[in-house]
Parts: C-alpha cells; sequence; structure tokens
C-alpha cells in the first residue's frame, strides 16, 4: 500500500518536474503574451495586466521622457524605470540578456534601428499613426520608427566664453575648450563630427572632413573628454559642447537662460532622429507596444516637443510649447542624411577613426 503511494507520488512528482522542464526549455517568443493579431484595446488590457515598463536610454532629462512617463502611469497604470545608456550599450543589453530580457523599449539614433532589426533583437509593432510617419523615418515591418528629430547644435557658457560661436569656422578659431561627447559609441557625438564633416564639403559617405577638423581642435589643446551633462555645464566645467539641439534647449533652460546660448551652426548642420526599439525578448511586450502607441499620439508628440524635440508627425502645438523652440530660420542650412545604408557603414568605422586620428593627438 505504501509502495503503491509512493510509487504514485513519484510519478506525478516526474510529470510536474517534466512540465517545469517543458516551460523552461520555450523561448521568450513561445512564452509572450505579445500577439501580432491584437487590437489595440487587447494591447491596452494585456499592458494594463502586466502593470510595469522597464527602459533603456529613456531618462527622465531627455526630450521629456518624464512627462511622456508619468502621463503613461497617469492613464494606464503602468510603472517604469529606466537605466540610461547609450544607443550601442542599449542594444548590447539586449543582445547579451538574450531569452532572459529585463529591458522592453529603448530609445536608440537611427542608425541603431537597422543593426537592431539585423541581429534579430527586435519585436515589431507599427502603431496605428503609421501612415502619418515619413517612409525614410520608419522600417516596412515596424521593427522601428523615429519618433523625432534633433539637429546638431553648439550650446556656449558665457561665463567661459565672450562670444557664443555661430558656425564651425568660428567654433574653430576660438580659444575654449570644446566637448563633442563620446564619440566611440554615443549617436549625438557620432552626429556631431557628420555635422562638422557636412559645412567642410563631406558627407555620410565622406567623414574625413569632420575627422580633420576635431583633429585640429585636439591638437590645439581644446578637446574636452568632459561629458556634455546638465552637471559639467553647471559647474562650468564645459565652455562648448556639441549636442542635439533638444538636449543644449532643456540644459539651458533647467540651468540658467541667461548664462548658457544655444545656436545651430549657420554653415551647416545636420538633422536625424531617434526611435523606438522594444525588446524581441522584453518581459512587458504589450507595455512596450503601448508607450510606443501613446509616444506617437498627439499628446506623446506634445510631450517630446516639451522637451525641446522636434515631432516626427504634423501635430499642432500649443503656442506655449512652440515658444520653447528655436525659430525655423536657424535650420536654413541643415541637411538630413541621404543614404542612410552608407551612414550605417561610416558609424561603424567612425570610433576607430576617430580613436587613431583625433584621440591620440589629444592633449
Amino acid at each position: 500500500m505504501k509502495l503503491n503511494k509512493v510509487k504514485k507520488v513519484i510519478g506525478i512528482g516526474i510529470i510536474s518536474l517534466s512540465v517545469v522542464l517543458a516551460g523552461c526549455g520555450k523561448d521568450a517568443a513561445e512564452t509572450s503574451t505579445a500577439d501580432v493579431n491584437d487590437s489595440l484595446d487587447t494591447i491596452v488590457e494585456k499592458a494594463k495586466g502586466e502593470g510595469e515598463i522597464a527602459s533603456v536610454g529613456m531618462p527622465d532629462s531627455w526630450a521629456n521622457w518624464v512627462g511622456t512617463w508619468d502621463e503613461i502611469e497617469a492613464e494606464y497604470g503602468i510603472t517604469q524605470t529606466d537605466t540610461d545608456m547609450s544607443s550601442a550599450e542599449e542594444l548590447a543589453k539586449f543582445e547579451t540578456e538574450g531569452e532572459n530580457g529585463t529591458a522592453d523599449i529603448g530609445d536608440v539614433g537611427i542608425n541603431f534601428g537597422p543593426l537592431a532589426k539585423e541581429k534579430g533583437l527586435t519585436l515589431p509593432y507599427k502603431t496605428s499613426y503609421w501612415d502619418e510617419i515619413p517612409d525614410w523615418a520608419k522600417d516596412d515591418e515596424g521593427n522601428w520608427l523615429i519618433s523625432y528629430t534633433g539637429t546638431i547644435a553648439f550650446i556656449t557658457d558665457k561665463q567661459n566664453v565672450d562670444k557664443a560661436p555661430t558656425s564651425w569656422d568660428e567654433l574653430a578659431n576660438g580659444d575654449y575648450s570644446v566637448s563633442t561627447g563620446d564619440v566611440m559609441k554615443a549617436t549625438q557625438a557620432q552626429f556631431g563630427v557628420l555635422a562638422a564633416a557636412m559645412a567642410n564639403g563631406g558627407n555620410e559617405t565622406n567623414i574625413q572632413p569632420g575627422i580633420d577638423y576635431f583633429k585640429e581642435i585636439a591638437k590645439n589643446g581644446r578637446l574636452t573628454s568632459a561629458d556634455a551633462s546638465i552637471a559639467n555645464l553647471e559647474k562650468g566645467e564645459i565652455d562648448v559642447a556639441i549636442v542635439w539641439d533638444f538636449n543644449g534647449l532643456n540644459y539651458r533652460d533647467q540651468i540658467d537662460t541667461e548664462r548658457f546660448e544655444v545656436t545651430i551652426p549657420a554653415d551647416g548642420s545636420v538633422m536625424s532622429g531617434y526611435t523606438t526599439v522594444i525588446n524581441k525578448n522584453a518581459p512587458h511586450p504589450n507595455a512596450a507596444k503601448l508607450a510606443r502607441e501613446y509616444i506617437l499620439s498627439d499628446e506623446g508628440q506634445i510631450n517630446l516637443a516639451e522637451g525641446y524635440a522636434r515631432p516626427i508627425r504634423d501635430v499642432e502645438l500649443p503656442e506655449e510649447v512652440k515658444a520653447k523652440l528655436l525659430p525655423d530660420e536657424a535650420y536654413q542650412n541643415v541637411k538630413q542624411v541621404e543614404d542612410h545604408a552608407a551612414w550605417d557603414e561610416t558609424a561603424i568605422e567612425l570610433p576607430q577613426l576617430w580613436q587613431q586620428e583625433v584621440l591620440v593627438n589629444a592633449q
């Protein structure tokens, strides 16, 4: 009698263990609650059930992400946490964690969107605003799509610099330090080099004029390794930094509007965008889809403009929000990347060029 009971218990245990092991053997795609056929209403309900979202590279101070996440929490009850990191680090995290993903959604530079797709790291989602997104700003399958754009600008601390530079030529001939950010891995910094190249006869297929430009600044001992963070700017450790316009305007207004001046270089700059990427192995895939949906909504686009970014959709901005942005005439000599595939290749080569030709000359 006891023996039969023991056998029965052992048998149940083996079956249970088999079920557990079978579950462990499934990949994230098989266990995910995300369904490509779900309606928006279904996504909303599933997202509410998940109740949280983990973002990467979407800190509060960047493009007013704090406003977006606060409104998502207020409307849907979804709480958010973020780990700030560069575009390259975000994709590395998705790839390294694989099926054990801990991040749901990230915000990366445009050249990292196709790379994420190529590496098989993304969960596609098109949003209901798909047709209003320009063709150049989205992947055909929804693996990535631009939410907002930025243009490379200068932010100058007028306590340290007598006259804020308004062109690359003036910047080159100054006697103050220049911060580019981390060209080895940050999209903003890489586009800064591209903007300098464009202003000096180069483009996305010929970055050398930008490399040569900063090589001279480095040789003159003017290239600083200090990151263009709000803390470093406030402490006066940076004279001029090369940043996206939305970051420069945000830093200026947070610290002192009289102390800092933000300018688009009149002799040429580059405009580009940032795209959300949803992790293929997101622990909260529906919350990630809903976040992208909200970011592209009128409210979400206005939130980004509140953070000084230019929305990708043609939405009507409140006058007080429009007033926070630089005037349209400041962007008259701004170009877009025309060949994104070529820029992708250049961006891969850029860190090594920067290391070999610029950083070696830094004093």
